[in-house]
């Protein structure tokens, strides 16, 4: 058996591992590399001088985080119009946060993160919530074979805050409603899903994000609920599933999908967060349909969170 290079390990050929610890070490070893990586991702055709009106090579300068046009040396600054614009933190805790949360299975909290990169609590809880600005739901419009449900988030009434709204009752619960649509797999592609918190679980609360998320004639599954009846009216193929007479699945017509989904979020929020306020219910969404809808993605999670760094153009 060939000795292990136990300073130049790999990844095992068995190992689902995209980004490991060590591969993100190579890549972003200091602030300097993580700032010509964010250059690279920013400026693919590389930096524009408003001065010379045309890409010119530009130089890293080594005391700010900056690069200087060679010829009119016109400074152009990577970080600016980002999530990291305006920070005192080393990009390369910034990058390290993100791989941080993307290596989790359902996420990190803020207060692990401070643990765990050394900073603040009021800092660390800023740079969670400026990475997870990035995780938005995709305009992705659903098609083909789709199931609909809807689930409650939150605990009982009694330990809601005195100030927080009163949700509308529906299916006997006053916890928070939110309404998920997935689009099955189909020709090797992995399916979507899209989750928003609603006011409520009647057909006027549900149906008009059907509407927007779902293109007509699609194949629709829900269970018997009675705020899902216009569907067929309104352009979908529509088929139950009736749960109350302990009838789960029937052929292809089932909605195991959506509460699969539904079920991991629950874990991981009670599991990470362990609860959430209606306030920010939605971003806590935002993040586990980002998750779910890029676990696919070439390079992992990982890659999927960079690539969703941009800069602002105001």
């Amino acid at each position: 058996m060939a000795k292990t290079k136990r300073n130049q390990p790999k990844n095992a050929p068995s190992s689902d591992a995209t980004t490991t610890l060590m591969d993100f070490e190579r890549r972003f070893p200091d602030d300097a590399a993580c700032l010509d990586e964010l250059v690279r991702m920013l400026y693919p055709d590389g930096i524009h001088c408003p001065k010379c009106e045309k890409v010119t090579k530009h130089h890293r300068l080594k005391a700010r985080p900056a690069y200087s046009c060679q010829f009119c040396g016109h400074l152009e600054y990577p970080m600016k119009g980002t999530i990291f614009e305006g920070s005192s933190t080393s990009l390369k805790l910034w990058m390290y946060a993100m791989y941080l949360m993307a290596s989790t299975r359902c996420g990190i909290s803020a207060k692990q993160l401070e643990r765990e990169i050394g900073v603040s609590y009021p800092t660390a809880l800023r740079m969670f919530r400026q990475i997870r600005s990035l995780l938005d739901q995709d305009d992705v419009l659903l098609s083909g074979t789709v199931e609909m449900d809807e689930a409650y988030f939150g605990g009982n009434a009694k330990w809601r805050h005195k100030d927080a709204p009163d949700p509308k009752r529906g299916r006997g619960t006053r916890k928070a409603p939110v309404f998920g649509m997935v689009q099955r797999a189909a020709s090797g592609e992995h399916g979507k899903v899209s989750a928003v918190a609603v006011g409520g679980v009647t057909w006027g609360d549900l149906l008009p994000h059907v509407q927007t998320k779902v293109l007509p004639g699609s194949m629709v599954f829900t269970d018997e609920w009675g705020a899902y009846e216009r569907l067929g009216k309104m352009g979908y193929s529509h088929s139950r599933v009736h749960h109350s007479s302990k009838v789960y699945v029937s052929g292809t017509v089932h909605t195991q999908s959506i509460e699969g989904f539904w079920g991991n979020t629950k874990r991981g929020i009670r599991g990470v967060y362990h609860g959430v306020s209606q306030e920010y219910l939605q971003d806590y969404l935002d993040e586990y349909v980002f998750r779910y809808n890029h676990r696919g993605t070439p390079g992992g999670m990982f890659e999927a969170m960079l690539g969703r760094v941009t800069k602002s153009t105001d």
